[in-house]
């Protein structure tokens, strides 16, 4: 007898039987962990109604009350956005066996419980990667594994702009993901669209990568792919300024002697205060952009397999 099987909610459990178009949504963004309340349900309303608009169906990945769940109810969305416990992949069984009232999700167990009930199409505002320093660290994100893991197409903006984009690129390519910039022949900086970092492989439409992820399939390539979608035009931060705040922010970071989790919050929250606030609407309008594009990709892939 199997315990505390991954769950689905009633709308994602009846889109996959209809092979209708679904798209998994980690859940740290829409939690108090990812942005302050109540922009956390303004992320979570905007990104759902982006994939809905695009014609598939949303699910928020999440363990509640020591079960993976993908897809919330209604009654379980508010735990979910006061969520304080973050999950890595490694953390799952861990929120099973203990039997945790709420875990949010980061990209590394979305996409982990996504492919354990089927859905292939995964969109996050950015994904970890490899730290600054790391060479003396040895800290690089456990996300980069999952996506080489998992037959999951995730989209995002980039990798967390604080990060080492060079070296992350440089590991995506060492652990065998596909990379795909989507219009953009540079790998984008979360705030800003361009980063410098060259991609070697450029897609144009949602029916593209759609193709490249039934071919990786034909040839039996088990793992993930990461689409890199820039921030729209319009919410950008321009890249000479986001560095030099992230500067001064890494510097802090260090002055005070953070690590691990606590990382991703320290910084945005100094980048937040030294952009006057505008950091916080190119999060919100990142995150949207990049559930739209996922949902036109899997409503793409679910075209090809009716």
């Amino acid at each position: 007898m199997s315990s505390n099987p991954v769950v689905t909610s009633a709308e994602v459990a009846a889109a996959l039987a209809d092979g209708r178009a679904v798209v998994a949504l980690e859940s740290t963004i829409f939690s108090t962990l990812g942005l302050p309340v109540p922009h956390n349900r303004e992320a979570l309303a905007r990104c759902e109604s982006a994939v809905r608009r695009a014609g598939a169906v949303p699910a928020v990945t999440a363990v509640i009350d020591g079960v993976p769940t993908v897809g919330l109810e209604a009654d379980q969305i508010d735990p979910v956005l006061a969520g304080t416990r973050k999950m890595s992949a490694r953390d799952l069984g861990v929120a099973v066996g203990q039997r945790w009232d709420v875990g949010v999700t980061t990209v590394a167990a979305a996409v982990t419980l996504a492919a354990r009930v089927g859905v292939s199409v995964f969109a996050t505002g950015g994904i970890g990667g490899v730290h600054r320093g790391a060479e003396v660290s040895g800290d690089i994100s456990a996300d980069l594994g999952a996506l080489a893991r998992e037959p999951v197409v995730t989209v995002t903006a980039g990798a967390k702009a604080f990060l080492d984009l060079p070296r992350t690129v440089e590991y995506l390519d060492t652990l065998g993901v596909p990379l795909l910039g989507y219009r953009t022949d540079e790998f984008p900086a979360f705030y800003s669209r361009t980063s410098g970092v060259p991609l070697r492989l450029r897609v144009e439409s949602p029916a593209e990568i759609a193709a490249i992820a039934r071919g990786c399939r034909s040839v039996s390539y088990g793992g993930g792919i990461v689409v890199a979608n820039p921030i729209p035009h319009a919410a950008e931060i321009p890249a000479a300024e986001i560095e030099a705040v992230l500067d001064d922010a890494l510097r802090a970071l260090d002055d005070a002697g953070v690590r691990g989790a606590a990382v991703t919050p320290f910084v945005l929250d100094a980048v937040g205060r030294a952009t006057e606030g505008r950091s916080l609407p190119a999060n919100l309008a990142l995150a949207e952009a990049n559930a739209e594009l996922a949902a036109a990709i899997a409503v793409a892939l679910a075209a090809e397999s009716a």
